[in-house]
């Protein structure tokens, strides 16, 4: 702003747009670094002592997913499977639970709906 030689004025603001070129090249390297840093050593060892554990805790909650299914095929009121969604904590209950509501209400439909033959005229309204 001081000076007055417009030459001078353009090497500057030049200057200035290569240094934040430079400082966002540099911005972008860091970045890059660490998305795609490799794993600690010692996380990966964690992660091998926690393995039994992880593997005992899968295998419980397939055996609660399986009781709960099995106690989901008796319930036949979409209410009271509506109100086990509503309680239930976990992704997965809540998955098995959306899907006997779905199976519900598809037996309810197909229960309600008239079977047509071929060849019969519904005279519905």
């Amino acid at each position: 702003e001081t000076t007055l030689d417009l030459a001078e004025r353009r090497r500057i603001r030049s200057a200035i747009r290569e240094l934040q070129r430079q400082e966002l090249e540099r911005d972008e390297e860091a970045l890059a670094s660490k998305r795609f840093r490799p794993e600690r050593g010692s996380h990966r060892q964690d992660d091998k002592e926690n393995w039994p554990r992880s593997r005992r805790l899968e295998e419980e909650q397939r055996v609660a997913l399986a009781a709960l299914s099995q106690q989901l095929e008796a319930i036949t009121d979409v209410e009271e499977l509506t109100k086990l969604l509503r309680a239930a904590a976990e992704y997965e209950e809540r998955k098995l639970i959306r899907a006997a509501i779905r199976k519900l209400r598809a037996e309810e439909i197909e229960g309600k709906a008239p079977s047509l033959l071929p060849g019969t005229i519904s005279l519905c309204s």
